[in-house]
């Protein structure tokens, strides 16, 4: 599935947006991307996270970074209270105007680190979401400047979190990797729009300006995998995606994310998440 590009409204009187998004039904899937940076806290719901090449379960509290321009969705399948709505609140904001604020200021070198690290995706501790949960509630009830404030004194916390995971294949920070970074993003990019086909080693190392060997090299350092696995995690986040939100047939599934044969398609699936196509659809029905 192509991710859509989101447009994000903004409020005249202030330089970032938010959301409190409340839902009765379900957290529906939107596979999609913006330029701004996201911070989403939720709560109430049980479900899975996609983002980039990732693909996890998430629950009550659940407190997510997500990078400029990342394919993400979330897709519920519970409620934990179900006489409350699923909770998403949200925070956008552009890393050129974040790093404006923080230019200069000893005491937000933290947030100039934390949006660094960022680009792929960061998962927080239980613990941190927890202590920051009431002042994240509590941002949409206050004026203006106070948000903005709270926005900042959240960052600071949140940067500080010595357990956050990375979730999308991230590529490293060496001077190295950073003068490459045109040569990765052709690649990846070209991968993101035809995983659903047949893509050759020739056909990217063409794309890259590279030799085979060369381009496994430059693939591997700036992701920390090999091109089959993670294309293999692409096709099969493509899979969970559809799984859960559609009625698709499974062998009309495995076809349409790139696989030839069903078998291929089952095993590599199980490998990854531990079940079937089929037992990984159950965790969806509604009850």
């Amino acid at each position: 599935m192509r991710p859509y590009l989101e447009i994000l409204t903004q409020s005249p009187e202030a330089s970032w947006s938010m959301l409190n998004r409340r839902l009765d039904d379900i957290i529906p899937f939107q596979w999609h991307h913006h330029p701004e940076f996201e911070l989403t806290l939720t709560l109430n719901s049980i479900g899975q996270r996609f983002i980039g090449d990732h693909s996890a379960d998430y629950g009550d509290g659940d407190l997510v970074l997500v990078g400029p321009n990342l394919p993400h969705t979330w897709a519920s399948r519970a409620k934990i209270d179900e006489h409350k709505p699923h909770v998403a609140l949200v925070f956008w904001f552009h890393r050129e105007w974040l790093l404006q604020i923080a230019g200069g200021a000893v005491e937000f070198r933290p947030i100039e680190a934390l949006v660094m690290r960022a680009d792929n995706g960061l998962q927080f501790s239980k613990g941190i979401a927890a202590a920051v949960r009431q002042e994240f509630e509590a941002v949409f009830e206050k004026p203006p400047v106070e948000r903005l404030l709270s926005l900042l004194s959240i960052l600071v916390r949140i940067a500080g979190d010595r357990q956050a995971t990375p979730l999308a294949s991230a590529p490293g920070q060496s001077q190295e990797v950073r003068e490459s970074r045109d040569r990765i993003d052709r690649v990846l990019t070209h991968m993101h729009l035809n995983y659903a086909r047949a893509i050759s080693l020739d056909e990217l190392a063409d794309i890259a300006a590279l030799s085979v060997s060369g381009l496994h090299r430059m693939f591997r350092r700036h992701t920390g995998t090999a091109i089959s696995d993670y294309l293999m995690r692409m096709r099969i986040g493509d899979a969970c995606a559809r799984l859960s939100s559609t009625n698709q047939a499974v062998h009309h599934i495995s076809e349409a994310v790139g696989y030839n044969s069903i078998a291929n398609f089952n095993r590599q699936f199980k490998t990854l998440k531990g079940m079937t196509p089929r037992e990984y659809r159950r965790l969806f029905v509604r009850r």
